[in-house]
C-alpha cells in the first residue's frame, strides 16, 4: 500500500499583511510563518519515520522552499519539481486582495471553487489535465510514503480525480492531506487539511 501526503506550501503573507490571491504567475517566498509552518511540517515528517519514496513538489518557490525543509528533516534529498502540481491560473484576480476578487466574482462562485472545483469565470485551471495527472500518479505501483508539495488550487485536484467525496476542498497553509492507494489502485481518505 502507499501512502500519498498532499501538502499545501507554507505562509507566503505576515499576518499583518493584506492577502491576495496568488497563484500561478506570483512566484512569492515563504515569509517567517512560512518557514516555521515549514519546520513544522519536517519535524513531523521526519517523527512519523515513513519510508518515503518520493518528494515532489510544485516548481514554485515557495512549494519549494516547503518541500527543502521537509528534506532536511527527514534525510532525504532535495525534493523534484512536477509541473502538474504547479499552482493554478487566477486571470484577472491574480495578485488582487480577497475582497476585491469576491466582489469581481460573487460569494457563490468561490463557493463553487472551494467546494467543487468549478473555476470562477476568467480563471485558468485545467480541469482535466490535472484530474489526468492525478489519476497517472495513484496508477503508480510501488510501497511507501510519496509527499507532494504544492498549493490548494491543485491539491483539490487529488480528491476529485480519486472520486472522494467532496466538501471542504481547502487545504490551509501548512497542513495535508492523507491518501492511502491499495494493491488495485483504491484510493482511500484518511484526513485533509491536518497540521502538525
Amino acid at each position: 500500500m502507499r501512502r500519498l501526503f498532499i501538502i499545501r506550501h507554507g505562509n507566503t503573507f505576515a499576518s499583518s499583511a493584506q492577502a491576495c490571491r496568488v497563484g500561478a504567475r506570483t512566484d512569492i517566498p515563504l515569509v517567517d510563518s512560512g518557514h516555521d509552518q515549514a519546520r513544522r511540517l519536517g519535524d513531523w515528517f521526519a517523527a512519523q519515520a515513513l519510508p518515503v519514496r518520493r518528494l515532489l513538489s510544485s516548481p514554485l518557490l515557495r512549494a519549494r522552499q516547503t518541500a527543502d525543509a521537509i528534506a532536511a528533516a527527514i534525510g532525504h534529498a532535495p525534493g523534484e519539481t512536477a509541473d502538474w502540481l504547479g499552482e493554478i491560473d487566477h486571470g484577472p484576480d491574480e495578485g488582487r486582495p480577497e475582497a476585491d476578487v469576491l466582489a469581481r466574482i460573487g460569494a457563490q462562485a468561490l463557493a463553487d471553487w472551494d467546494e467543487r472545483a468549478i473555476p470562477p469565470d476568467g480563471w485558468i485551471v485545467d480541469a482535466d489535465a490535472r484530474i489526468a495527472a492525478w489519476r497517472a500518479f495513484f496508477a503508480e505501483e510501488g510501497e511507501g510514503a510519496d509527499l507532494l508539495v504544492t498549493s490548494n488550487g491543485a491539491a483539490r485536484f487529488a480528491l476529485i480525480a480519486a472520486g472522494l467525496p467532496l466538501g471542504a476542498l481547502k487545504l490551509r497553509t501548512g497542513a495535508f492531506g492523507e491518501l492511502a492507494v491499495d494493491d488495485v489502485g483504491r484510493v482511500t481518505l484518511l484526513r485533509w487539511d491536518a497540521r502538525p
